[in-house]
């Protein structure tokens, strides 16, 4: 019963993937039709991904952190700028390949709403996507940008490993 609630609520949002990588682009779309996902769109770039995301206004944003031109953390300056972004709450996970704690904090700061490591697994995915359709945090204005608000670290959460 559960999991079909999880893959309703799955299908019912549009998702835009963001990578540079074409083949991680693919393994993104993937699992996100493994997981009930219907409307999925795709950018290469961070400026191709400000356009689409103007035009088909998805519901969430996987970003990869590394890209060329506006880096993962560029575009997110932008998007969380109202001033320059129509949607600056719009739900972000970001994906990086390498972390280190410094990163995921700098990541939160910047307002994603949640975090993942590569190579990450769909079980992964699925857990950040129903974090941000079931439980949606507010949005609170912090200077001139918009960030999630935050949730209280758990005690189970250890340090990230560094590359």
């Amino acid at each position: 019963m559960a999991r079909q609630y999880t893959r309703e609520m799955i299908q019912g949002l549009s998702i835009l993937v963001v990578d540079s990588n074409s083949y991680m682009r693919r393994v993104t779309r993937m699992m996100l039709t493994n997981l009930g996902a219907k409307t999925i769109y795709e950018a290469p770039d961070s400026l191709a991904a400000l356009e689409v995301a103007r035009t088909f206004d998805p519901d969430v944003m996987v970003l990869n952190w590394n890209m060329p031109v506006l880096s993962g953390l560029e575009l997110l300056r932008i998007i969380r700028s109202p001033a320059l972004f129509p949607k600056p709450e719009l739900p972000v996970i970001m994906l990086s390949d390498c972390t280190r704690r410094s990163d995921v904090a700098k990541a939160l700061r910047s307002g994603v709403h949640e975090f993942l490591v590569r190579p990450t697994s769909s079980a992964m995915l699925e857990n950040r996507l129903l974090s941000i359709a079931a439980n949606p945090r507010p949005m609170v204005q912090v200077g001139p940008f918009y960030v999630p608000q935050p949730r209280r670290m758990r005690a189970s959460e250890g340090e990230a490993a560094a590359c």
